[in-house]
């Protein structure tokens, strides 16, 4: 089953590639390589992170109009647009039911980025994604930003306004959702039945409006409300064969504190939403989701390498009068703990190595977490942990060349026949080969 698999590896270890001069267009703009701002795309390094806090715009140039005004211009000598192109194969360790195995993209992924300074103060990463399993392309993850910087009681100040559509998308760190490991995954996988609401399931559904500050450089907050959207949906919105419709606003929030002492780097913080939404309507009983959540990220350099550490934990408490009603949950009040926990050591931009761990517990529910081959849960349980071990090679800086194995302990509830179909969670471990190509 993963001779294919061995052989895709090989291929790929001595896959010759001349040196590219020929880097996403955040690097273009600026005239720095792609390694100032990233660790591993996306994880971004210190002067990553002041990148985008500041609007993603790294200066500015002063004109002056006809009449003699002094203006502020940012026009780039480059078109803000880049791409980035995935392309991958998956091998089960155990067929999914009535299909093939190594399932391959060609590719899993094509994306088109409008990113960089759009005017003075004034910038955004804005993705456009084309998907192989829907055949079309997509507006993804976008964060359009205003920043500008002053002094607050007598200390650094940093400040802007963003605009996105997906919450934690904004973020500055790699602890949180958006942007956390695994930065690619494999789209053929099997989901497990439970998640989080602000664990990805209002990612691209939604549209945002919030304000972010950073106090000397140490103290960090964000406040923002969202609402629901639908992206293809008709509109005004109806709700229909929606699991989420947000019921006037969904308030966001984040808190971080950065520190650094000798070579150390340390941010801790909490962030978390809270959801009242109509399923599958836009009035009548509301399901309320409350998602508080504590995470860190630690890194420190060793010499030209790089050790880094993410932990973030979720703890979902929902009340779901409205599923309730429909017959679609057995109790109103459940719960969720979602724990992850990742390490990557980067040797010198060109190799890295990731460990990460991950679980998913919460209270039973038969009708919430019903069986169904594959994809339910026997017991009606939604626990499942697992994890991951991930290599990169970048021969350049806008190629990756990545194998990643995932294995898990527990899937929805068990670690054997966890479906009631006599499929067992090592049945759903993978592993994913890909080539990823930024440029």
């Amino acid at each position: 089953m993963y001779r294919f698999v061995r052989l895709m590896a090989v291929a790929f270890l001595f896959l010759g590639l001349e040196r590219a001069y020929a880097v996403p267009s955040f690097a273009r703009q600026t005239g720095l390589s792609c390694n100032v701002c990233h660790t591993n795309p996306p994880e971004l390094t210190a002067f990553g992170r002041n990148f985008k806090l500041r609007g993603y715009v790294l200066t500015d140039m002063t004109a002056k109009d006809k009449v003699g005004n002094s203006r502020d211009l940012l026009l780039s000598k480059y078109i803000p647009l880049s791409a980035m192109m995935l392309l991958s194969n998956t091998s089960f360790q155990a067929n999914q039911p009535g299909t093939q195995n190594n399932s391959a993209g060609f590719p899993q992924q094509l994306s088109i980025f409008l990113a960089g300074g759009y005017a003075s103060h004034f910038g955004g990463l804005a993705q456009f994604t084309y998907t192989h399993a829907d055949d079309h392309f997509g507006m993804d993850n976008t964060d359009l930003r205003y920043a500008n910087q002053g002094k607050l009681a007598g200390k650094d100040w940093e400040y802007g306004i963003t605009i996105n559509n997906n919450p934690t998308v904004e973020d500055l760190w790699n602890s949180t959702p958006a942007w956390g490991f695994p930065w690619i995954s494999t789209s053929s996988g099997v989901d497990p039945l439970a998640s989080p609401i602000i664990n990805g399931n209002l990612g691209q559904d939604v549209a945002g409006v919030g304000g972010f500050g950073m106090w000397d450089n140490h103290l960090y907050a964000d406040v923002a409300a969202y609402r629901s959207e639908h992206a293809g949906a008709s509109t005004p919105i109806t709700g229909t064969g929606q699991a989420y419709n947000i019921s006037g606003v969904a308030p966001y929030w984040r808190a971080a504190w950065q520190q650094t002492w000798g070579s150390n780097y340390l941010e801790v913080g909490t962030y978390g939403i809270y959801v009242k939404s109509f399923p599958n309507a836009v009035s009548g009983p509301e399901d309320t989701y409350l998602d508080p959540s504590l995470d860190f990220q630690y890194e420190r350099p060793f010499g030209p390498n790089l050790l880094d550490i993410h932990g973030t934990y979720i703890h979902e408490n929902s009340n779901l009068d409205a599923t309730y009603l429909a017959g679609g949950a057995s109790v109103k009040s459940n719960h969720l703990n979602t724990f992850k926990l990742d390490s990557t050591y980067h040797w010198a931009s060109k190799y890295s190595a990731t460990g990460a761990l991950f679980s998913t517990t919460g209270n039973g529910d038969a009708l919430l977490y019903a069986p169904a081959p594959l994809t339910g849960s026997k017991n009606g349980n939604p626990d499942t942990s697992g994890y991951i071990a991930q290599f990169g090679y970048w021969p350049v800086q806008n190629i990756d060349i990545d194998a990643n194995y995932s294995g898990y302990f527990k899937f929805n509830g068990a670690s054997s026949n966890y479906d009631g179909a006599q499929r067992n969670a090592s049945d759903n471990n993978t592993v994913y080969l890909a080539l990823w190509l930024i440029f």
